[in-house]
């Protein structure tokens, strides 16, 4: 016999949340980043670290951040902050957050919250950068993105309900035939197109999320500027 259930929708509204969030974020690699900025000579730099060699996704470029940490960090700016003292070796009051952009998605299962900043020095040569995981720092400003709009390319993205193992076997990740589902479903399938953002700039080649928010930083400075 099937439990009867009282419904209260008062109750249910009130456990509701104030704004949309993400859904199962805590499914996903959540990450926090800060996207430096650096005044030298009154023009605005954007600042990039290059990965070290031995670490996840050496040799990229990114911007200072990385994984939060529930036991450290009481948000995720706080994670964006701590993380970039660690790698470029400056205290907190060098850093004067500006303000957040929307969270990004990533199509691999990760999000990344970011927080526009400035930091308050006069020149890189200041920073004494972790070399476990930075293997350098520079700036480039903030007028080379304006004038040098992405490359974009389309990536397509599919679902693989099953994978071979190194006997050949057919291993079953999701039973849609079993389900009875659509016939479509037993076999890989397309979901989306996924974009990704390139710029070249010169020296380095800046991709994927880091590109990404570049170019919403920017979409944002375009919208903001004031024409004369």
């Amino acid at each position: 016999m099937r439990k009867k259930i009282k419904i209260d929708l008062k109750r249910i509204k009130e456990m509701l949340p104030a704004s949309p969030g993400i859904l199962r974020k805590d499914e996903y690699f959540n990450s926090a980043v800060l996207i430096p900025l650096v005044l030298i000579n009154g023009e605005y730099n954007l600042l990039f670290e290059k990965r070290s060699a031995q670490i996840r996704q050496g040799g990229e470029i990114c911007f200072p951040g990385g994984e939060t940490d529930e036991l450290k960090d009481s948000g995720m700016l706080e994670t964006a902050v701590r993380e970039t003292c660690e790698e470029l070796g400056i205290s907190r009051n060098q850093i004067s957050i500006i303000g957040c952009i929307d969270t990004f998605v990533g199509s691999m299962g990760i999000t990344v919250d970011s927080y526009l900043a400035e930091l308050n020095i006069k020149n890189i040569s200041e920073l004494k950068i972790d070399q476990t995981e930075v293997e350098k720092v520079f700036i480039i400003p903030l007028s080379f993105f304006i004038q040098n709009p992405p490359q974009c390319y389309d990536l397509e993205i599919e679902v693989h309900p099953f994978r071979t193992d190194e006997n050949g076997r057919r291993i079953e990740l999701f039973p849609a035939k079993e389900l009875k589902l659509p016939e479509k479903y037993y076999k890989s399938w397309k979901v989306r197109k996924h974009k990704v953002w390139v710029y070249k700039t010169g020296d380095e080649v800046i991709w994927g999320i880091t590109a990404a928010l570049i170019n919403e930083i920017i979409r944002i400075i375009e919208k903001a500027a004031v024409k004369e």
